[in-house]
């Protein structure tokens, strides 16, 4: 292998690709592939591609004017205690003043600031709960490079059928 092979990243379409299969999970797609490279299939003309989308949002909990205020407030005093660091480095005099007042201000900044953005958010009952989403494949589909269906069909034969379905 070149060295311009090495650094240069494997590009992430195949040469007309055709479809070894579909699975209902991710693991059952990943251990197709991983038989197909025990069989010295060179795997490097394969793709697993997630379809059938869809977003998936986790509601954590409820957003209260009392946990962003306080969310808020630790962030700005983290935020402060930081800065008093920075600044008590290099300010003569009183350092211990810069690093009470840095905590305390940043703190109030930051409730402040937290208490105008939920307001924002929540100003017509909306979004007042916290959340993290993803989006998620329901189906994944093993590809192969065309050249190489054939080899990986007969391979992919021998594979038990309760893995692959």
């Amino acid at each position: 292998m070149s060295r311009s092979q090495m650094i240069a990243p494997a590009s992430m379409e195949l040469e007309y690709p055709m479809s070894l299969g579909v699975f209902e999970r991710y693991v059952m797609a990943q251990h197709a592939v991983g038989y197909l490279a025990d069989q010295g299939f060179p795997v490097e003309n394969l793709e697993i591609v997630g379809t059938e989308l869809r977003s998936v949002e986790r509601v954590t909990g409820r957003l209260t004017r009392g946990k962003i205020a306080a969310a808020g407030a630790l962030s700005g005093l983290w935020i402060g205690l930081f800065v008093g660091v920075v600044f008590s480095l290099f300010v003569q005099g009183n350092q211990l003043g810069v690093l009470i007042a840095t905590p305390v201000l940043g703190a109030v900044f930051g409730l402040v600031w937290s208490q105008l953005g939920y307001a924002a958010v929540t100003r017509h009952g909306n979004r007042d709960f916290a959340s993290v989403s993803q989006v998620v494949a329901t189906k994944y589909e093993v590809l192969v490079a065309h050249t190489h269906a054939a080899r990986a069909r007969e391979l992919l034969a021998a594979l038990p059928r309760e893995v692959t379905t």
